[in-house]
């Protein structure tokens, strides 16, 4: 049986990686960890899990990203996958987008850049705690 999956979604690569390397330091091989440098390619992803079998636990969106903004991203995912744990993480986003994410995509939280690793880790344990 696969793991867990969580899918950190951001267009600057040194972003996935910190995401990803604080991640695994935090919660080691409980999880696979996905990346996508856009929401295009994160549905992509979330669509051939979906076909696997794979559950995604958890996305960690970016906001401002080419092509379309993570509340958008995220209403869409929630739309099709509604029990993803949805957290925002941005330096851009405005309220109207926050507030937009938390009613149609039912966000978790929203983190701020530069973020510290163990408000991410505190976040996300608390979001699983929930399933």
């Amino acid at each position: 049986m696969s793991k867990p999956v969580i899918l950190c979604v951001d267009d600057e690569r040194v972003i996935l990686h910190s995401l990803k390397t604080q991640l695994r330091a935090a919660f080691g091989d409980a999880y696979s960890y996905e990346v996508a440098e856009d929401p295009d390619e994160a549905l992509e992803v979330i669509n051939e899990l979906a076909q696997e079998g794979v559950t995604i636990t958890l996305i960690v969106s970016d906001w401002l990203m080419p092509g379309m903004k993570g509340d958008e991203f995220l209403i869409r995912v929630h739309q099709q996958f509604p029990n993803i744990i949805k957290v925002m993480l941005t330096g851009q986003a405005d309220e109207s987008a926050i507030n937009r994410a938390k009613a149609e995509a039912n966000l978790h939280t929203c983190l701020f850049k530069p973020w510290s690793e163990a408000e991410l880790v505190d976040t996300i344990k608390s979001s699983l705690t929930k399933l």
